[in-house]
């Protein structure tokens, strides 16, 4: 796979208390393309990372529908990705390039 089309796969960690508690499990959550597949997400995340990969579930996120001055609006879904490593890997998404 080439380095543009992981860079265009894998979009950003998805930092929040569930992905925190994920992490304590080998698992780690990722927001991906609206186009990627498992496999893509999987080859994108063992390239970058260098870890194996057991398993990839994606997720389709809906956006909500908002009020944007008394007009009714809707905020962009998304796609995350959880992956599972294997036992005794790890990934560091909070580190700092």
């Amino acid at each position: 796979m080439s380095t543009e089309r992981i860079i265009s796969v894998l979009q950003a960690p998805h930092i929040s208390e569930k992905s925190a508690r994920l992490a304590e499990h080998n698992q780690y959550v990722f927001l991906v393309a609206p186009d990627a597949t498992k496999s893509d997400v999987k080859a994108a995340v063992e390239q970058m990372f260098e870890v194996n990969v057991e398993n990839v579930n994606l997720v389709n996120v809906k956006g909500k529908q908002k009020m944007f001055r008394f007009r009714a609006g809707r905020r962009r879904g998304s796609r995350k990705a959880y992956v599972r490593l294997a036992e005794g890997q790890g990934i560091d998404v909070l580190a700092k390039a």
